[in-house]
């Protein structure tokens, strides 16, 4: 911006008018990279009344959403109070706040720069010397606060709180809990398959088939046992056991035998209670370091579940940080509205995250299935999307 200046200048100047020493202090004049105190709070101060206004307009958009999706159980149920009825919406509301953020970073960011920009003070502030990834640092840290803030909520307060709020409207309200209490699992060997039925007190179960299978995928034997229990350091303890052993290409079975127990050690049967059960887990929910330690603690896993949690785990790791990519796409877009409109920055605005959220979705499912490796599906989208918002910002400036 200095050099074109100096250019106009001497352009606009005969040789012999200009000072020279004005020009050559003119294109010795740096960047602005330090701390500007006073532009920095100004731009701060607009922006957080522009983020304040559009966080109240999604809270209440949500709230909305959420009361005409539960208020009808609350209302119909005799225990549940008005003070039972709020305490639900509020336990409900960090898990939409992980949603609202990145989508109020964005359009707060194109709000207040494009507002700027109608002013003419992006004109002013870059004529001064200051870039225009300078002017949105500010915002920039914010983001980057948010971001640590998004963490927090996925970490530790939305498991919390779901949790909390799912009890409170099952005891509430005659939406009861419903508890997976059988179990198919095939191990990793692909030899056995097992069928856990009725769960009695959390290690013990009834009506359990054990399904053994030789190398060749035939069907070498099934085990029906009236109750199975895993005890840990010790094996699977099956009890009152029939066992039906079948013909080498696994179709016809010989006459079944009657067993009092059959006992298999974990060097025998690799797959713990733990291991079955985590099928049964919704992982959504899981905040990442638990997903790490049932991925570390966990031996027998089946390939699509390590694919699903540790697509999930470094999806946990990267999403959070979306809040630091909507201030990198919202620069470059307020620019554009700057000469086109904000109504068009907002529209393109809305566009880029709603195909962010597709393409990371899109690509969660992917790694989920194992047609991508889980670090590519679960980095590569906000990754991917935060360099090109870093690009365009550094392509705008010039």
């Amino acid at each position: 911006m200095c050099s074109k200046l100096i250019k106009k200048i001497k352009d606009f100047f005969c040789p012999e008018k200009y000072d020279k020493k004005l020009i050559d202090k003119l294109e010795l004049m740096p960047r602005h990279w330090g701390v500007l105190p006073i532009l920095d709070r100004y731009i701060m101060r607009e922006f957080l009344t522009k983020f304040s206004i559009l966080m109240l307009v999604f809270i209440f958009a949500f709230i909305m959403g959420e009361a005409l999706d539960s208020l009808g159980d609350f209302m119909r149920s005799k225990d549940a109070t008005i003070v039972v009825t709020i305490k639900y919406f509020l336990l409900m509301l960090p898990g939409n706040l992980r949603f609202i953020l990145p989508l109020v970073m964005l359009l707060g960011t194109i709000w207040t720069l494009a507002t700027f920009g109608k002013n003419q003070e992006i004109t002013a502030m870059r004529a001064s010397g200051v870039s225009l990834l300078r002017c949105g640092s500010s915002i920039l840290i914010f983001g980057i606060i948010m971001s640590c803030f998004n963490i927090y909520l996925n970490e530790f307060l939305i498991p919390m709180t779901d949790k909390y709020a799912v009890e409170l409207k099952s005891n509430h309200t005659q939406e009861k809990i419903t508890e997976a209490r059988q179990i198919l699992y095939r191990s990793s060997d692909g030899r056995r398959s097992w069928y856990l039925g009725r769960c009695i007190n959390g290690t013990v179960y009834e009506n359990v088939i054990l399904k053994y299978y030789r190398d060749n995928g035939t069907l070498e034997y099934d085990l029906s046992a009236e109750k199975a229990e895993f005890v840990p350091n010790k094996g699977w303890c099956l009890a009152n056991v029939v066992k039906t052993k079948y013909t080498e290409d696994g179709l016809l079975p010989y006459s079944p035998e009657k067993i009092d127990e059959i006992v298999f050690s974990q060097a025998d049967v690799r797959e713990t209670l733990k291991d079955m059960k985590m099928t049964t887990i919704d992982a959504e929910g899981l905040p990442s370091w638990i997903i790490w330690n049932m991925l570390a603690t966990s031996k027998d896993l089946t390939e699509s579940t390590k694919n699903t949690y540790w697509t999930l785990f470094f999806y946990r790791l990267v999403f959070p940080w979306s809040c630091l990519l909507a201030v990198f796409l919202g620069i470059p877009l307020a620019t554009k509205g700057e000469r086109s409109g904000i109504m068009l920055a907002i529209i393109s605005a809305v566009g880029v995250i709603i195909g962010f959220m597709f393409v990371a979705n899109f690509c969660l499912v992917l790694g989920k299935r194992g047609i991508l490796p889980p670090f590519i599906a679960g980095v590569g989208p906000t990754f991917c999307f935060i360099m090109y918002g870093y690009y365009k910002v550094k392509n705008s400036q010039s």
